[in-house]
């Protein structure tokens, strides 16, 4: 299976999935599996069927979202506990508690430690007063 990072598109069905924007990241997720190689289907395949389980119990229909939830689960099992990039094992434990917010799940794994909320907190800080200007 290919370590390379998701494609542009998958990227954005992360972000569009992450925003709440079930439609738009279904849309992307499924031509990623349209245009992946044969060994990749399943993965993005599974992360359609992700996005339509989080979609469906959004709009109440538990039933459609535990079918999808299930296929999901099988789909994405065998590419943990990462693959291009995306934390499969951390979306799977998701997938595991049909109650859980999926969007808080589906995350790409950083290689590098992240930020401290210190510095974190500057940044943020430096953004919103580029000028310099004592507070």
């Amino acid at each position: 299976m290919a370590a390379d990072a998701l494609p542009a598109g998958a990227l954005e069905g992360v972000r569009r999935f992450n925003a709440g924007e079930f439609f738009e990241a279904h849309e992307a997720f499924e031509a990623a599996w349209r245009a992946a190689a044969p060994d990749e289907r399943d993965f993005f395949q599974g992360l359609v069927h992700a996005v339509v389980s989080a979609y469906q119990r959004g709009r109440g229909r538990p039933v459609g979202a535990e079918r999808q939830r299930v296929k999901a689960l099988r789909r994405l099992a065998p590419y943990a506990p990462v693959h291009r990039g995306l934390d499969v094992a951390r979306l799977l434990a998701a997938l595991e508690r049909p109650e859980s917010d999926l969007r808080e799940e589906l995350v790409e794994r950083d290689p590098q430690p992240p930020v401290a909320v210190e510095e974190e907190q500057q940044a943020e800080h430096d953004e919103r007063d580029p000028g310099g200007d004592p507070e």
